[in-house]
């Protein structure tokens, strides 16, 4: 039996329907979604038995179907909605983790098969083009590289605010930062994906069936099964390491995860990746005061932590340069000119750092690295990205750290 909602006259419900209870007509309600499924079936229903010839058979199967192939809804989401209740910043865990290996049945090394998408900009996207590049991997995986500036990634639907990744090519029209005022962001040093032709890295995830709705950088596609391998920059950075050593043209030889080395570099990663890398996003993303001053202390303290280590071991794990280093330097190279005053970082810069420095000046001197810094991507993507932490979209000028960068450093005493 049905009766009308005491809170709208011209809105029949079934009894009881909001509690989970049985209606007098002995259906259980528990959402409003099975009550309209409800209502549905009864018409057609009623309406079959006037016109034979429609299909009620048909149409419950197909109801049926669609309930149960229907993608689990999901809100997409950025690193700025991943907060604890205290006001502190959580990183979520990547969702693809597979693995390129040779004895992996689905995902074999293969020169040409798997495409990387990057951000000049992302500290752990760019890990995975410096490893690229000391490798020399160049012809054997493909790249891709955003703009920085993050942008509508469903500009035309007006109940979707998602904002992120977007491709752009040298020569396309600036972009123009979310925030009101900003200037315009040129496309230069942008790659367009030439892979799947997406306009945005959402595509890229939605295609292989993400379920998370977190749509970051780094992305190592592959080609062949169409999808998404990983997307942990840790992982893929290892991958590159040491499964393409056939295709690498520049240094097959380089090992960045040796074995007589494996439990520093483990160790080295293990206090370097809580409390600075991740330290300067938990320091600028906290909402609470007690959030950002337990990060940024943790932060100094690694930093001084490093500083004296430096002053008498040439790397972060002993004499070799290892992914500890390379890890460590993406945020480093990023610290004086974004995270001093963007994520308010602001006890010490690195330039005041004297072993810091000058072991960022050897990184930095290294064959093909300084091809990977890009910083005016870096600078335009934390500054014009995020409206909620920069209204106006105004972007510092700067101290100049890659001048410094360039400057003799005296690492090889050590």
């Amino acid at each position: 039996m049905l009766v009308r909602s005491p809170h709208n006259s011209h809105n029949p419900l079934p009894r009881n329907y909001t509690t989970g209870r049985r209606s007098a007509c002995g259906r259980k309600f528990t959402t409003i979604a099975q009550y309209g499924m409800f209502i549905c079936l009864h018409f057609f229903s009623f309406a079959a038995a006037l016109r034979p010839q429609i299909p009620i058979a048909a149409f419950r199967t197909t109801a049926t179907m669609m309930s149960q192939t229907a993608p689990p809804s999901k809100k997409a989401k950025t690193a700025l909605d991943e907060m604890d209740k205290k006001g502190a910043f959580i990183r979520t865990d990547a969702g693809f983790r597979d693995w390129v290996s040779g004895s992996s049945e689905k995902f074999k090394p293969e020169a040409g098969r798997y495409h990387l998408y990057i951000s000049w900009a992302c500290p752990w996207a760019n890990r995975c083009a410096m490893v690229r590049k000391l490798k020399g991997l160049e012809d054997a995986i493909g790249l891709s590289v955003v703009h920085p500036t993050w942008q509508r990634t469903r500009p035309d639907d007006a109940a979707d605010a998602h904002c992120g990744w977007a491709f752009a090519a040298p020569g396309d029209p600036p972009l123009a930062p979310l925030a009101p005022g900003g200037r315009p962001v040129p496309c230069e040093g942008c790659v367009p994906d030439a892979v799947n032709g997406a306009k945005f890295v959402r595509d890229l995830y939605e295609k292989a069936n993400d379920s998370l709705g977190k749509y970051s950088v780094p992305i190592l596609w592959d080609k062949k099964e169409q999808t998404i391998v990983n997307n942990e920059s840790s992982e893929i950075i290892r991958m590159l390491n040491s499964e393409f050593n056939a295709f690498a043209e520049q240094q097959p030889a380089l090992d960045l995860y040796p074995p007589a080395l494996r439990a520093a570099v483990d160790a080295a990663n293990a206090w370097v990746y809580p409390a600075v890398n991740n330290g300067v996003y938990r320091s600028g993303f906290a909402q609470t005061q007690e959030a950002y001053e337990e990060a940024v202390d943790e932060l100094f303290a690694a930093l001084d932590r490093m500083e004296a280590l430096l002053a008498t071991n040439r790397f972060l794990a002993g004499p070799a340069f290892t992914e500890a280093d390379v890890r460590a330097f993406q945020t480093l190279v990023r610290f004086d000119e974004v995270y001093v005053v963007y994520f308010k970082c602001d006890k010490k810069k690195i330039s005041q750092y004297p072993n810091i420095l000058n072991y960022c000046r050897e990184i930095y001197q290294m064959p093909g690295v300084a091809e990977t810094v890009h910083m005016d991507h870096i600078k335009n993507h934390y500054f014009t990205s995020h409206p909620k932490l920069n209204t106006y979209a105004v972007v510092p000028r700067g101290p100049n750290f890659l001048a410094e960068l360039e400057q003799p450093h005296n690492r090889e005493q050590i």
